[in-house]
């Protein structure tokens, strides 16, 4: 398994999801929705397009 997304509800009443990998660490974190049919549709867009995504890298310094 590669892991998994673990829907829970905010403060706010929200939704939010995590990306959680087998070893129990977080590997992202999406943010609020307001229904929990929104935040699953938000975890299927991530599903769809992080196999292509490039890393854009914006930071001012190199470590």
């Amino acid at each position: 398994m590669a892991g998994k997304f673990i829907i829970s509800e905010d403060e706010q009443g929200g939704y939010r999801f995590a990306l959680v990998a087998n070893n129990g660490q977080t590997l992202a974190v999406g943010s609020g929705f307001p229904s929990k049919m929104a935040c699953v549709n938000g975890i299927e867009t991530v599903r769809r397009n992080a196999p292509e995504a490039v890393i854009e890298d914006l930071s001012a310094s190199e470590r």
